[in-house]
C-alpha cells in the first residue's frame, strides 16, 4: 500500500496507544489522525474525509462492557456510511465482536495487536472502502440517469400516430426480458428508446450501459466487452471488467451493431448463446445476466443479403423489433419538438420569451431534416444563440440546399470553407450517419466529430 492511499482516524483514551499507532501507521497511509475524546468524532468527520476508523471499545475507567464503542460505531456509520470501522479492545469477547460486526463494524482487533495482522486488516478495510465508494458513484450516476429519463424521452416527440405506436410497443416489451432491436436513421432517438425500455423494466434499479459498437476496433472488441486479466497482453497493466460483466443484472445497449465485422459478430454470438463470457487471459468463464437492446441505422435485411451480417446473430438479438420513423415522416412532432428545444435553449442562454414567427416555423416543418431530431436540436440552439430580438425569423436559421452547396464549389474558397462544404454534403448523403460519413471521407469518427464541432455544422 502506498503512503498516498487513505486516511486513518484512531480513537482511544490511552495516549500511549495513540502515539504508538500513529508512529506505526504514518509510513503506511497518507494521513493518520488521533482522538482521545470520542465526543470530537462529529467535527473530525466534518473536516476530514476519513477512510478507516480504529475505534476503542471502552472510554470510561472501570467500564469494560464495550457499549461505548458500540454507541460510537453506530454514530460514525450514521454520519459517514462509507467509512470503515475496525473495533479495538483489550478484552477478547467473541459475543461482543459478533455484535459489533452486526452493527456495521468491519473487523475486531485485540490489544496487544500484531503489527502484520493489523496492517493486513487495514489493507482489507481500505479495499472495502474503495469498493463502497465505487458502488456509491455508480448508484448516484444511475439515479441521475433514471431522474432524467422521463424528461429525455419527450425529445423524441409523441404527437404522431407512428410514435404513439412506438411508445405502445415500448410499454409492452419493457415488461419482458426479450432482446430488442431498434432500427432507425441516425438522430431518431434510438438510445432514448432503449433507456425508456430499461426504465420501465424490472431492471430499472440496475445499471444501464451503452456501448458504441462502431467505435470499437477488432483489437479492442474483446477487452471492451469481455474484459481482460492483468498481463494478458502488452498494455494490460491491470485487470479490466468488460461491459457485459459490468452490466450484469441490468441492461446492455449495443448501438450501431450493424457495423461489426464478421469476426466480432461471431464472438458476440458465442457470448449471447452461452450466457457467459471469458476474459482475455483467463481460463474461467463468468456467467452474465443482461437484458440486451441493440440498435442500427442500417437496412438490416440488406446487409444480410449482402453477406455483411450473420443471420443467426440477427435471430439472437431480434426477438422484438422497433422501427423509429424519420422526422420528415412525422411532421406532427416537429412543432412540439421545436417548441421544446426553443424553451430549453431560451432558458439555457438566458433569453426568456423567445418565439418563432410563422414563416420560419413553416420552413422548419417543411425541411427534410436528414439529421432528424439531433439536427433539429442543433438548429434551434444555433437560432437562439444568433437571434438578436424576441422573435426568431427565417434569417436566424440556415437550411442549405444541395444545389447551393454545389454552387459554392465554383467560387474561390479557403481550404477550411471547402472542407466544411464537403463534410456537410457527405453528412447529407449519409443521412447524418457519422460512421458511414467517416468511411466515405476516409477519416476516423473522432476526427469527423472534431471537424463538425470546429465548423459548427
Amino acid at each position: 500500500m502506498n503512503k498516498t492511499d487513505g486516511t486513518v482516524l484512531v480513537i482511544d483514551d490511552n495516549q500511549s496507544i495513540l502515539n504508538s499507532l500513529k508512529l506505526f501507521l504514518k509510513y503506511k497511509f497518507r494521513e493518520v489522525l488521533t482522538l482521545s475524546n470520542p465526543n470530537h468524532i462529529y467535527q473530525t468527520l466534518d473536516k476530514h474525509d476519513i477512510d478507516i476508523v480504529l475505534l476503542d471499545m471502552n472510554f470510561t475507567a472501570g467500564i469494560n462492557s464495550g457499549n461505548e464503542g458500540l454507541f460510537w460505531l453506530t454514530e460514525i456509520k450514521k454520519k459517514s456510511p462509507e467509512t470503515i470501522v475496525i473495533l479495538i479492545t483489550a478484552y477478547g469477547d467473541t459475543e461482543l465482536a459478533v455484535k459489533a460486526i452486526k452493527q456495521g463494524g468491519f473487523d475486531f482487533v485485540e490489544k496487544p495487536w500484531n503489527n502484520e495482522k493489523l496492517l493486513a486488516t487495514l489493507q482489507a478495510a481500505f479495499g472495502m472502502r474503495q469498493s463502497k465508494l465505487k458502488v456509491k458513484k455508480l448508484e448516484e450516476k444511475q439515479a441521475a440517469i433514471n431522474t432524467n429519463l422521463n424528461a429525455d424521452i419527450h425529445f423524441i416527440g409523441g404527437e404522431s400516430e407512428s410514435m404513439k405506436k412506438v411508445f405502445a410497443m415500448v410499454e409492452k416489451v419493457s415488461q419482458t426480458d426479450a432482446n430488442v432491436l431498434i432500427l432507425g436513421e441516425n438522430g431518431t432517438g434510438k438510445e432514448l428508446i432503449a433507456r425508456r425500455i430499461h426504465q420501465l423494466s424490472e431492471r430499472k434499479n440496475e445499471v444501464f450501459m451503452s456501448v458504441d459498437m462502431a467505435a470499437l476496433s477488432e483489437n479492442l472488441f474483446e477487452s471492451e466487452l469481455f474484459g481482460h486479466c492483468k498481463g494478458s497482453f502488452t498494455d494490460a497493466k491491470e485487470e479490466r471488467t468488460g461491459k457485459f460483466e459490468a452490466a450484469s443484472g441490468g441492461t446492455l445497449f449495443l448501438d450501431e451493431i450493424g457495423n461489426l465485422s464478421f469476426t466480432m459478430q461471431a464472438k458476440l454470438l458465442t457470448a449471447l448463446q452461452n450466457r457467459q463470457i471469458t476474459k482475455i487471459g483467463s481460463n474461467t468463464s463468468t456467467p452474465i445476466d443482461i437484458r440486451l437492446i441493440s440498435a442500427t441505422n442500417k437496412d438490416i435485411k440488406q446487409v444480410i443479403e449482402d453477406n455483411l451480417f450473420r443471420e443467426d446473430l440477427l435471430y439472437r438479438i431480434n426477438t422484438v423489433q422497433i422501427i423509429l420513423p424519420p422526422l420528415r415522416e412525422r411532421k406532427e412532432d416537429i412543432i412540439s419538438l421545436t417548441n421544446h428545444f426553443l424553451q430549453m435553449y431560451s432558458s439555457h442562454y438566458n433569453k426568456p420569451g423567445l418565439r418563432i414567427n410563422n414563416k420560419a416555423m413553416e420552413q422548419i416543418i417543411n425541411y427534410s431534416w436528414p439529421g432528424n431530431i439531433r439536427e433539429l436540436k442543433h438548429t434551434i440552439e444555433k437560432g437562439v444563440i444568433l437571434c438578436n430580438g424576441n422573435t426568431l425569423a427565417s434569417d436566424d436559421f440556415f437550411f442549405e440546399k444541395p444545389e447551393t452547396a454545389n454552387a459554392k464549389l465554383d467560387k474561390i474558397l479557403s481550404l477550411e470553407e471547402g472542407e466544411k462544404i464537403i463534410i456537410k454534403n457527405a453528412l447529407g448523403r449519409n443521412n447524418w450517419n457519422i460512421s458511414e460519413t467517416a468511411k466515405e471521407l476516409k477519416v476516423g469518427r473522432q476526427t469527423l466529430y472534431r471537424k463538425i464541432e470546429k465548423y459548427d455544422i
